[in-house]
């Protein structure tokens, strides 16, 4: 910290000796008439004798990265979003005032040069500057070159530093927005319309979870963060939009850890007359698009290790036969309330008052099926007491029509074909009400508008959620959500970091 702070102070001194020097350090009036990046694309194939002949002149701009001095000639590395280039200024070639101020910018400034492109004897495409300006001073230097910036807890605290840093991390984020976009034309392609719904909610609805509660003074009501969006998009199909979709973002005021941050990115999407095995066919194909689009066509991916393949058809499992199937457990204790209470016991699992039957077998799914589900697998029919707003199932109403999808150990989506009949929903909502006087703080909120719009009907349709940051993980090969989130939560900094 102490050298920092003696780095820091230098370069304030020499910030302040420019500027008595009549050079501003922040300076808005120049122009950059080339991208530093479509300038290596461009000449990226040229010969030293094309380059030679090549009479443009490039004026771009970019970070300094890296700096070597010999007197009268100066090496630098700029850098922008997507590329390096090199950028040769020699005494002879520029301003001679010009060239006494290079020798004196530091790595991190961000300079403007105009200049015409050669190859070196090592063949390295380069800019011989014949115009040099600062654009803006650094002030705080960049991590040693050679180390980079490693640290975790810094790399997410202070993103603009990794960035700058870690190309690799641009790269994760540049996909990032490739997922998004292609996901967003996929459902457009089919029809869908995108919607924008309330992140202020007066009933937290859609989910299990705990909310992030505030005051809205005007009102003078309380307000909820939105959970999910997923009560309000059902109410568009009331309205006779047939196909609606929302990338939102969500808030649950709940753990944090690899795989959950409390402020997250959902793809919603709802589909009048169709079924929730319709969506899984679709799922499918929306992840044979991604492929196509940001995995160069091929169904495989490496994810932490493990080669996952995404080729359909994927498997499928009943809830109740992945628990002794893929779970190793006897059917004859998960038959009874009694037996799975005592397993959940058995292997350190609570049982709480208010829990359920089917409460207890998705606790056990969560801990001996869920991280064995490697390759994409959906699994169907979970039970009633956890799916509040899903259909009943016609042969076997304890359970409902419903998937999640898990790859890699995570659940990546999860869809159901919609509850319409608003008598049983209100059903379900009350149970809600009774679990959450249990003590049950994530149950559902009574929603009684929401009832109110399904007795003016809303057709037969399937909906399905789906983790855009999970999605992000499986196609960067990222370990962590924090990675796949440009400014994830963090615990406050510790006073004097």
């Amino acid at each position: 910290m102490e050298d920092l702070n003696l780095v820091m102070k230098e370069r304030l001194k020499k910030a302040e000796a420019f500027e008595r020097e009549g050079i501003s350090l922040y300076p808005n009036h120049y122009k950059v008439t080339h991208k530093l990046s479509d300038v290596v694309e461009k000449l990226k194939d040229k010969t030293a004798e094309e380059l030679e002949s090549h009479q443009e002149r490039f004026c771009i701009a970019g970070r300094i990265m890296a700096i070597r001095s010999f007197g009268k000639s100066i090496f630098m590395h700029l850098q922008d979003d997507r590329a390096r280039l090199q950028i040769y200024l020699q005494k002879n070639h520029m301003p001679e005032d010009q060239f006494a101020f290079a020798k004196k910018v530091d790595i991190g400034d961000i300079v403007r040069v105009r200049g015409k492109a050669f190859r070196t004897k090592t063949g390295e495409l380069t800019i011989l500057v014949e115009d040099f300006v600062l654009l803006t001073k650094n002030l705080r230097p960049l991590p040693e070159k050679f180390h980079g910036l490693k640290d975790v807890e810094i790399r997410y605290r202070q993103r603009y530093v990794d960035l700058i840093m870690n190309d690799f991390v641009r790269e994760v984020f540049r996909k990032r927005t490739k997922i998004i976009q292609t996901i967003r034309q996929f459902l457009t392609d089919r029809g869908f319309m995108e919607v924008e719904t309330p992140m202020m909610q007066p009933i937290p609805g859609g989910a299990t979870a705990r909310p992030f509660k505030t005051y809205h003074n005007a009102l003078g009501i309380d307000l909820y963060l939105r959970i999910a969006p997923e009560l309000y998009l059902k109410r568009l199909l009331v309205g006779g939009f047939e196909r609606v979709f929302e990338l939102n973002r969500n808030f649950r005021n709940e753990g944090i850890s690899t795989q959950h941050n409390p402020e997250f990115t959902m793809l919603e999407f709802y589909q009048a007359y169709a079924t929730y095995e319709d969506l899984m066919k679709l799922t499918e194909e929306l992840f044979g698009f991604l492929c196509d689009a940001v995995n160069g066509g091929s169904r495989q991916i490496t994810y932490q290790g493990q080669l996952i393949d995404l080729s359909s058809p994927w498997k499928v499992y009943r809830f109740m036969e992945s628990l002794s199937v893929i779970g190793g457990l006897p059917e004859d204790k998960l038959a009874s309330f009694e037996g799975t209470a005592e397993l959940a016991r058995s292997l350190g699992i609570p049982v709480e008052r208010y829990e359920g039957h089917g409460k207890l077998l998705t606790k056990l799914f969560d801990l001996t099926v869920e991280p064995k589900l490697i390759q994409p697998t959906f699994i169907i029919h979970y039970p009633l007491e956890v799916s509040p707003l899903s259909r009943k199932n016609d042969e076997n109403p304890e359970f409902v029509d419903r998937f999640e999808l898990f790859i890699a150990g995570k659940e990546i989506a999860n869809a159901f074909s919609e509850l319409n009949d608003p008598r049983d929903q209100r059903e379900r909502f009350l149970k809600q009400i009774e679990a959450k006087r249990a003590g049950d703080e994530e149950a559902h909120e009574m929603d009684e508008d929401y009832i109110r719009a399904l007795e003016y009907g809303m057709p037969p349709a399937a909906g399905e959620g789906i983790g855009i940051d999970r999605v992000v993980m499986l196609f960067t090969d990222m370990p962590s959500i924090r990675d796949v989130i440009l400014f994830p939560q963090l615990k406050p900094e510790k006073k004097g970091d």
